[in-house]
């Protein structure tokens, strides 16, 4: 996601130099936000998918015979 505003940023940069070109160069930029934005989004939404399904599993609470097998070794 830092790429692709880096992205944006450097077209509104050159836009502010280049008057020729400055609509695409702004259209361009904002191009880039918009998939920084799908992306963040995306994230966000696989966070929340992940932890509704923690939510909805019940965890399991370890006790101490949950520990393993235990060696006897004799004295």
């Amino acid at each position: 996601m830092q790429r692709l505003r880096a992205m944006g940023s450097l077209c509104r940069q050159q836009a502010a130099y280049n008057s020729m070109n400055k609509w695409k160069l702004l259209a361009e930029a904002e191009y880039w936000d918009h998939l920084a934005d799908l992306e963040l989004s995306a994230h966000f939404q696989r966070c929340n998918a992940n932890s509704a399904d923690e939510k909805e599993r019940p965890q399991a609470i370890p006790t101490a015979n949950d520990a393993g097998p235990k060696t006897i070794s004799a004295a």
